[in-house]
This record gives structure tokens, sequence and C-alpha cells, in this order.
């Protein structure tokens, strides 16, 4: 249930960190000012007993991610993959909330999977192990199908865990509204639009049917890449809660060591798993959202194996072609291109000056390129971006807010395999590939066919719709209806109260 009450959340999310000492192992990560510090400490000691106590043993980052909950786990592992930005130290202990958190017992997940599949695991499975990962939304055990001696992957969801999210979930579009009516200037991020955006994802994962048919789906686009595997889901032994998969041997991605140890080329794998999303994103416009090292491994053949498709993104063809632009502009260093791809797709006002846009993305590519290979970074060019946009009014893109974190997910595994790889030399030839293939003369004929069929598809429909329009056309329509939006002076008073507590908790 959303409404004011769900600042409680927010202000016990401060003081977690500062009960744990994650807040002071957060400034630290940032380099925070002294004066920041202080104000964080001041401001913070106050509501400390309010926070969750979390699990001792655990590092502060990790132990106040892991009380706070799911939603809150699902943005550690994002980190988990940047110590460039958190640090060698932070990244290593926010890498278990990938899939090392504590289990739930075998009994409920037993009694969950008689329950949905309908019969006895004993049945099912003629042999079922103890879990043998467990993150955030699900756990999975290790199992052999009785009926044909398959070994699979039975991945079971946390009991509650809807819930769990759904509370999380109410407070960040609190968070969001609050953001947006006592700062005007934000709207045009669009912070509702992206909480929601990130609500109907992370719902989605919680139906492991949604999760079998991305599977099947990314398998089948997927067929044809070499070095690249993808485990089929097993439709009569999944439901709602479980999801049963081909078992597939691999060293887990975050361990560079064995991986190396096993005689694999780090440098390769890297180049290639970057190469293999950037070909999803462009050639199909479905790509695995979720790409941290948890979710990757190494088979023995050298094969990066993806598992966990409860997070997939997709854009269309058009969007797909403009990503493509700008990124091809980007690489080939031609700022007018990428200013007037920007145009074009009406991403930029078209009030705006287009030639002084161009030169304020030459000054986010050319201190980049400029740069050191190790240096090179798609983070960076993003926030760089991201200054740009708003200087020109620029809207947050819903549809790209997953794409563009993938990105920077894809970056930080593959520099964990190669510190030194070259992030524009290695998509340079996919983004290409995908430039010839999709714009110029051949992809203007496929286009003009592909508009015929939809004519022809439609063609008996067509003086239907006609009649419709001209009849609509022809009747007088009613003079608009001014409705006044504005809030009343209670939720005006409420917000400012709630929005006062907020910030005493978010600075501590």
């Amino acid at each position: 249930m959303r409404g004011p009450h769900n600042i409680w959340r927010l202000i016990r999310t401060g003081a977690t960190f500062q009960r744990t000492g994650a807040m002071g192992a957060a400034l630290d990560a940032m380099n925070a000012p002294a004066r920041v510090r202080a104000a964080a400490r001041l401001l913070g000691w106050p509501f400390a007993w309010l926070g969750y106590r979390g699990d001792p043993d655990l590092p502060p980052i990790t132990r106040a991610l892991t009380a706070l909950g799911p939603a809150y786990i699902k943005f550690g592992q994002i980190l988990s993959t940047r110590p460039d930005v958190v640090g060698v130290e932070m990244a290593g202990h926010l890498r278990m909330l990938q899939d090392r958190l504590p289990p739930f017992p075998d009994e409920i997940a037993r009694a969950q999977i008689e329950q949905d599949l309908g019969a006895p695991v004993a049945t099912l499975f003629s042999e079922f192990s103890p879990p043998v990962a467990a993150a955030s939304i699900a756990q999975v055990h290790r199992a052999r199908r009785a009926d044909s001696g398959a070994e699979v992957a039975v991945k079971v969801l946390r009991p509650g865990i809807l819930a769990d999210f759904r509370r999380d979930l109410d407070a960040f579009h609190l968070a969001a509204s609050l953001i947006e009516f006592l700062s005007p200037s934000s709207r045009r991020l669009r912070p509702l639009d992206v909480v929601g955006h990130f609500e109907s994802v992370v719902l989605g994962e919680l139906d492991l049917r949604l999760e079998a048919a991305s599977a099947s789906e990314f398998a089948e686009n997927t067929r044809g890449d070499e070095e690249f595997a993808v485990p089929r889901p097993h439709w009569d032994l999944s439901s709602r809660r479980v999801l049963t998969s081909d078992w597939a041997e691999g060293i887990p991605m975050s361990d560079v060591a064995a991986i190396r140890a096993a005689g694999h080329d780090t440098s390769r794998i890297a180049a290639r798993l970057l190469q293999l999303f950037l070909s999803h994103a462009l050639r199909d416009g479905f790509f695995h959202a979720d790409m941290h090292q948890g979710n990757l491994r190494v088979a023995a053949n050298g094969d990066i194996v993806a598992f966990d498709f409860g997070i997939m993104g997709e854009i269309d063809e058009y969007t797909r072609r403009v990503y493509a632009e700008i990124l091809y502009g980007f690489i080939q260093r031609d700022y007018h291109r990428v200013a007037r791809v920007h145009f074009e797709a009406g991403y930029v006002p078209s009030d705006r000056n287009i030639a002084q846009f161009a030169r304020a993305l030459r000054a986010v590519g050319e201190p980049i390129f400029d740069a050191d290979a190790s240096r090179i970074s798609m983070a960076n060019l993003l926030a760089y971006l991201f200054e740009v946009t708003e200087r020109f009014g620029m809207a947050t893109r819903t549809e790209l807010i997953l794409l563009q974190r993938t990105m920077v997910v894809v970056e930080g595994v593959t520099r964990t395999l190669d510190p030194q790889i070259n992030i524009w030399a290695t998509a340079r030839p996919v983004v290409e590939t995908y430039i010839r293939s999709n714009i110029g003369p051949r992809a203007l004929l496929r286009d003009g066919l592909r508009v015929l069929e939809a004519l022809g598809r439609h063609g008996p429909l067509l003086p239907e719709i006609v009649d419709r329009q001209m009849d609509h056309l022809s009747r007088p329509q009613p003079l608009p209806v001014v409705v006044d939006r504005r809030p009343p002076l209670w939720l005006v008073a409420v917000a400012l109260l709630s929005a006062g507590t907020a910030l005493g908790a978010l600075l501590s």
C-alpha cells in the first residue's frame, strides 16, 4: 500500500546503514569530503537505534543490504560488478550477494515444489540435493529427473518474497513522488516512471513461468552463437514458484583464478562476453539484463554459460537502430552524427542548438578516447552524457534504462577478467556489422517491403478506418475541460513533513 506511511521504510534504511557501520564504509567508498562525513555522523547517530541489526559476521555494507531485504540486495549485486567505483575490497564483499546468501529450509522448498507440481519430490526426482546456491529471490537445488535420469537444476522462490518486494517498491514510489513534488526540475528524469519500470521488471522476475519463457526464447535466439550456452527449461516440471532447467557445469565467472588455472584465456572470454551482449541487444532486441558474475559460468570447453533469465531487456527495432548509430558515432568520434541522431529521434527538444549539442558531446567523448585503455569506461561515458542531457533538457528514456544499466554491469564483469580491455575497440566490429545490415539502401528496401506487407494484411480494414476518421473530423469537437491538478493543501503539508523526516534519515 502506497502512502506517507512508507516514510518509515526510508528512515529505517538510513538508520540501518548507521547501526551496521555501513554508513562509514559507504562514505569511504565515495571518498566523501570531511564536511559530508561530519554531517552524516551528526544526523545519523540519533536514528541508529531504529536500524536493523543484521548479521554481525558479514561485512558492514553486505550486512546492511541483507538486513534491508531483496530490493536492496539487488542494488548491491549491481555494485559488486564495479570494483572501479566501490573499490576491490568492497566489490569482493558485495559479490557474496550474487549467489551465496543464506538458504531457506529444505523442507519449505520441498513443500512448495509438491504444492505447485502436484506430486511428491521423491516421485518427480530420483535425487534432490540441499541448496547449491541461494540469491535474493530464489535458491537452486541440484536434482535428477526420475523418468529420464537427466540432471537438472530446480529453482524455488523464497517464501513471502512477493510481499517483501512490494513493501520496498512502495517506499521507492513514495521517494520518487516526493522528489518530483519538491524538485520540479527533476521531472524530466521521470523518477516515477523509472520506479514503475523497475517494478514491472522485478515483479516479472517473481513469476518463474515467465522466466522459463524468456529462457526458451533466448536459447532459440542464440542457438547459432559460438562459445555461448543457455540451459533450456523443462516445462513439465515448472510452475509460478518452481523452475526446472538443464544442469550445466562450469566455473563461476567471479573465480578468475580458477578460470585461468583451467587454462582459459580470460581476455578472450571478456571480449566475447561484451560482444555477445551487444549482439543480443542490437541483433535480437532481447538480451540478458542481469549479467553479473553470479549468473555466468565458464564451461570446460571455454563456452560462456548464462543463467537466471528473470530480468530480460527488450528494445524495439527503431530504438536499436538509434542506439547503434549513437554508439557508432562515438566510436567514429563523429559527434555531429551523434547529435543529429539525438535530434531526429526526439531525444533532445527541437528548440535546442544542434551545433552546441555536438560540441557538448565532443567534450564528453574526447577525454575518454584519449585515455589509456584501462581508463576507457562505459560508466564514465554514461555519467558524462547524463550531465549533457540535463543541460539540454533531455527526458529519461525508460525503455533504455535496462540496456544502459546492463552495459555498465557487463563492463564491470569484463574488467574483472581483463582490466586492460578496450571497450570501444571490442564493441566496434559488432556495431559496424549491425550498421551495415540495418542502416542503408538494403535496410530501406527491407523496411519498404514490410510496410507493403502490413498494408496488405490490413487492406480489408482500410475503408472502415477511413470512414471512421472522416466521420470523426466532420463532427464538432467539444471544448476541452480544464482540470485543476494542483495538489490540495493538506497533501502539500504531509509531503513537506515527510520530506523533512526523510532528509534527516537519508543524510544519516
